[in-house]
């Protein structure tokens, strides 16, 4: 009796609070739920309206109400029966059944397997099917959306593969059976976000240009945009992210059965949902509202469409009945292009020409041309007949339009301008419009007269005070200029706030010196240790630097980057404020030969993983797509956890768009880390940072420093004795011998072959850090790196053409002044002819 009692209430155990996994031996049955491990999602089955009648398995939020479910399995095929079970086959799928063992929905076809298989929910909602033995993910339901989008999961089209990601709309609020509505991103150059209903189009975001939509002003233009788009057009593929809202504990996507894609946010608990964004949000936002050439005057209370300049409406009386659908058309035929071939300037000034519009968002159908700059994609539509629009946006190029301009909207603010091609005779100008062309080049002139005068009265009267007024101007332009920018959320400290804190930068609270200038350690009122980096005045590219890094680190968020707690501007002085770390930087333990046994194998991994992590944020992650360009044991911080944050982003570089390498005169780094391509020719890319990171991998393996590490009669550097190594033993004896131990060997040499992976001579060869973070992760098989064929030799020191003022490394946080003057000698800023190769 006992034992009945016993096993009775591991069942209610079971039923009440699930379980780990779903396993072949352990499925899912009604009144089980499976729960994610921060218990944030919760997975089972569900019903309607009390009803028992019809059950659907799915995902749901589990510490918000009202619930909201995220995903639906069978959602065109209820349960209606008492009894189901959702297993785990053996041969790799996942499988609802009834309770006449009937199959209600399943996940896919057959794969090869292990025959060790389990599904798990994940912290991001994710449900997963897992092969136990190459930990690889057979099937997720990220992949397969529903009405809903979760923070990371992404909606794609693949070209070639003909494959795309979509939403489907419910039919209802109690009814997720497929609706009329469908949302996805298109293949354009750039790409859209549209939703349509059925197969026409019902709703569109407009291009992506830099960090945003177009057609969507409401969502936040800067970095803190939740949507975030990758585009790939050699290879065919785009993909649109989700990224978690910040400062709020959940959030999601979803379309409505209505047609509606909503953002929502909760801070969780009983709080309740908000909408951040709702689209569309006025019918102005719906496809094609004004017709062919109609521009709808956006208002979230009324719509008014009104026909562009040149153009008439189609039918005036559905026009004026508020029928718009039909459009405008022009009043004036365009004339016939007369090119460069024109022979008399009477012909040329009756050509075509263009009226340009603000505000707008660009309309559908548009095509990404070649031009270089604004006055070349003018020119280069002007001279072709068949171009009827052009925009030209900075970062992303020149946009042109051959068809009918459709959909067009007009802000009261944002949106871009459109030059809309119109014959010579609706152009002339009327005698108002040159009398008030007149009247304000005569202003300027004056103005520019004035502003002359002042200038000249102030330089002879304040001639003494010249340097206090310069010091205000440099002042009022940073000030200025940091305006201009999104440092939102950054504090910004008074001068005597870090004078107070620093001890007035006493000697003895510097802890480092970099060509940026130095840094000192500091305490505020409330007790939080600080690290100051100031700017030293004499250095112009650390004006540079700091600028960057205040603007670009400001918007990144991640566990594994430092974090900015603010800055201060006064007078000359220009300084970033951190958080403290107290473990200070990586190498100051990695080479020491005492501090070194601090750091063990297993330490040393989680530093290799969490560096990994904080570059996928910045590669793939993270509102913007950043390069780092200067990953190296100094600008890796670890707190009081030996937790490894990614620091100094002086050098930093950000893709926007379809972009995804770049290329500068001015090759910025530290020898050693340096990957070839951007050595040599000063083209850098993500590929770049993996080069780097690589390089970083056998550092940590080894305790080994790049730039002095020699091995042998023939001085093999670092790079050619972890390939020696890796070929001869599997990478196993490059383990620094003071933390070797047996249960490390399959690790190391793992991490050994990753890291020759991501230092191979070609970008091309080099993994995504998507890849890396799969390959230190997981159990995959790893494919065969090529022997590294050029390597920075390190012995050939007087060979190398430097400046005394042409290095920006900054140690952050060492207290070591005999190492530091070692680190300034050894982190140039290197040009790209005094880089030397060897062929190993």
């Amino acid at each position: 009796m006992a034992i009945f009692y016993f096993c009775l209430l591991l069942l209610t155990m079971f039923s009440s609070y699930g379980f780990a996994a779903i396993t072949t031996s352990n499925p899912l049955s009604i009144r089980q739920t499976l729960s994610s491990p921060d218990g944030s999602f919760e997975l089972g089955f569900f019903s309607f309206n009390s009803s028992q009648n019809h059950q659907y398995f799915g995902i749901w939020f589990k510490r918000v109400t009202p619930r909201v479910y995220v995903w639906v399995a069978n959602r065109e095929n209820p349960v209606t029966s008492l009894t189901a079970n959702l297993i785990v086959s053996r041969n790799g799928s996942l499988i609802l059944l009834d309770e006449k063992q009937d199959i209600v929905w399943s996940s896919g076809g057959e794969v090869l397997t292990s025959n060790e298989c389990r599904a798990q929910l994940l912290n991001t909602g994710n449900f997963v099917l897992i092969d136990n033995v190459t930990g690889t993910y057979l099937w997720e339901s990220f992949e397969h959306p529903g009405d809903t989008m979760l923070p990371q999961s992404s909606l794609m089209y693949d070209i070639p593969k003909n494959t795309r990601r979509v939403l489907t709309s419910w039919k209802s609020n109690t009814d997720p059976s497929p609706g009329e509505f469908v949302g996805g991103l298109s293949p354009e150059v750039p790409p859209q976000g549209f939703v349509w209903k059925g197969s026409s189009p019902y709703w569109r975001s407009g291009p992506w240009v830099e960090t945003r939509f177009i057609g969507i002003p409401e969502v936040d233009k800067t970095y803190a945009n939740p949507l975030a788009v990758d585009q790939d057009v050699v290879n065919g593929t785009g993909f649109l992210t989700f990224r978690a809202l910040r400062n709020f504990d959940v959030s999601y996507i979803k379309l409505t059965s209505d047609g509606s894609l909503d953002i929502l946010r909760s801070s969780g608990g009983t709080t309740g949902w908000i909408k951040y964004f709702e689209g569309p949000l006025s019918s102005c936002d719906l496809y094609g509202t004004c017709g062919p050439y109609g521009l709808c005057i956006r208002s979230i209370s009324t719509t008014t469409c009104k026909c562009l300049r040149g153009f008439v409406p189609k039918s005036d009386d559905e026009w004026n009945s508020g029928n718009w659908t039909r459009g405008c058309v022009r009043r004036t035929d365009l004339s016939s292009c007369q090119g460069n071939s024109s022979s008399t300037t009477q012909a040329k000034d009756r050509t075509d020409g263009f009226y340009r519009v603000a505000n707008i968002k660009l309309p559908d159908s548009y095509q990404l041309a070649s031009f270089g700059d604004a006055e070349q994609c003018h020119q280069g539509c002007l001279r072709n007949c068949s171009c009827l629009a052009f925009a030209y946006i900075n970062a992303i190029g020149c946009f042109v339009w051959n068809q009918d301009l459709l959909d067009l909207v007009q802000f009261s603010e944002e949106g871009e301008f459109l030059s809309i091609r119109l014959a010579h005779s609706e152009l002339a100008g009327s005698n108002r419009i040159k009398i008030i062309v007149v009247c304000a080049i005569s202003l300027c002139v004056f103005m520019i007269l004035v502003l002359a005068a002042i200038a000249c009265w102030r330089y002879r009267v304040k001639q003494n005070g010249k340097a206090h007024v310069d010091m205000e101007i440099s002042e009022d332009a940073w000030n200025n200029d940091l305006n201009s920018q999104d440092v939102s959320g950054l504090n910004y400290f008074k001068m005597h706030t870090i004078q107070t804190a620093t001890d007035n930068f006493s000697v003895s609270n510097k802890v480092g010196q970099g060509g940026f200038g130095t840094v000192y350690k500091g305490k505020l009122q409330d007790g939080t240790e600080i690290a100051i980096k100031r700017l030293s005045s004499s250095s112009g590219e650390g004006t540079e630097e700091f600028m960057n890094e205040l603007k670009l680190i400001s918007k990144l968020q991640h566990r594994n980057l430092v974090r900015l707690l603010g800055y201060c501007i006064e007078g000359e002085e220009k300084l970033l404020v951190y958080d403290f770390m107290v473990n200070k930087s990586l190498d100051t333990f990695l080479f020491d030969s005492k501090k070194k046994l601090e750091i063990d194998w297993p330490k040393r991994f989680d530093i290799i993983e969490g560096i990994s992590r904080g570059i996928l944020y910045l590669h793939r992650d993270s509102f913007l797509r950043v390069v780092h360009r200067d990953l190296k044991a100094s600008n890796i911080l670890l707190d009081e956890k030996m937790n490894p944050k990614i620091s100094d982003f002086g050098l930093a570089r950000m893709f926007q768009g379809t972009q995804n390498q770049d290329n500068t005169d001015r090759v910025f780094g530290t020898l050693g880390y340096m990957s070839p391509e951007y050595a040599w020719t000063g083209t850098f890319s993500e590929k770049s940072d993996i080069y780097s990171f690589g390089v970083l991998m056998l550092e940590i393996i080894s305790g080994k420093e790049i730039s002095s590490f020699s091995h042998g009669k023939e001085e093999k550097n670092l790079l050619a004795y972890a390939w020696e190594s890796w070929s001869e033993t599997g990478g196993l004896d490059l383990l620094d011998q003071d933390i070797a131990d047996s249960d490390s060997v399959e690790a190391v040499m793992r991490c050994v072959q990753i890291g020759l992976l991501c230092v191979q001579h070609q970008a091309m060869d080099r993994p995504n850090i998507k890849q890396v973070v799969s390959m230190l992760t997981s159990t995959m098989d790893l494919p065969e790196p090529k022997q590294p064929m050029f390597v920075f030799d390190m012995r050939d020191k007087d060979s190398l053409s430097l400046n005394s003022n042409d290095h920006i490394h900054t140690d952050l946080f060492s207290d070591d002044e005999n190492k530091q003057a070692h680190d300034k000698q050894k982190s140039p800023l290197l040009k790209s002819n005094s880089i030397n190769f060897c062929l190993d």
